[in-house]
């Protein structure tokens, strides 16, 4: 009788083995285990219309979560930056929108803070995940066709600061914890 155990024995070298064999055909699979941490994105001119580290942002508008237009130029008028934080409302954008309330906020109370809903798709809806997720505190944007997603370019968890005259200062893939984000806010002018 063929049993349980002999059949691992005999397929799970076969799976090993092919699992090998498909690593071994990545050429350079080992250089994205180990990154460098390079920011391997090309050089700006810095002043140019962009949305890479050194650009001048794009100017924008959309509504919040209350439907009222919110515009990116309209918002340094009157602070001295800018954050973005892409939030689709998951366990890890609430661990990091908590952290970015309790820690980070109130240091800064002349820098715009706003969660970007990109998931959602309308004011209603983001306005209910808003408030049903308990963050009715932060001003939260409706990016319900995302464009502001594709103009970043930005994923879950992309964070990015603008300082009063519109450059982008920092934009990282993953808030992390927050240390970064502290560092670049205490340097705005």
């Amino acid at each position: 009788m063929f049993s349980v155990r002999l059949a691992v024995r005999l397929i799970a070298p076969l799976v090993l083995s092919g699992a090998l064999s498909v690593l071994t055909g990545c050429d350079g699979l080992t250089d994205d285990l180990r990154p460098s941490g390079d920011d391997s994105r090309p050089s700006v001119e810095a002043g140019t219309i962009g949305t890479q580290v050194g650009q001048q942002s794009p100017d924008f508008s959309v509504l919040d979560t209350l439907g009222v237009s919110r515009g990116l130029y309209d918002e340094l008028s009157t602070s001295t930056g800018v954050v973005l934080y892409f939030n689709m409302w998951c366990p890890i954008c609430d661990a990091h929108a908590s952290h970015m309330r309790n820690y980070v906020i109130p240091n800064f109370p002349t820098v715009k803070f706003f969660l970007v809903d990109y998931v959602t798709g309308s004011v209603a809806a983001s306005r209910a995940a808003q408030l049903s997720n308990g963050f009715a505190d932060i001003e939260t944007l409706v990016d319900a066709d995302q464009t502001l997603f594709d103009l970043y370019q930005a994923s879950m968890g992309t964070t990015i600061v603008i300082d009063s005259a519109g450059n982008i200062v920092r934009m990282n893939e993953d808030y992390k914890d927050g240390v970064k984000l502290i560092e670049i806010l205490q340097a705005l002018p």
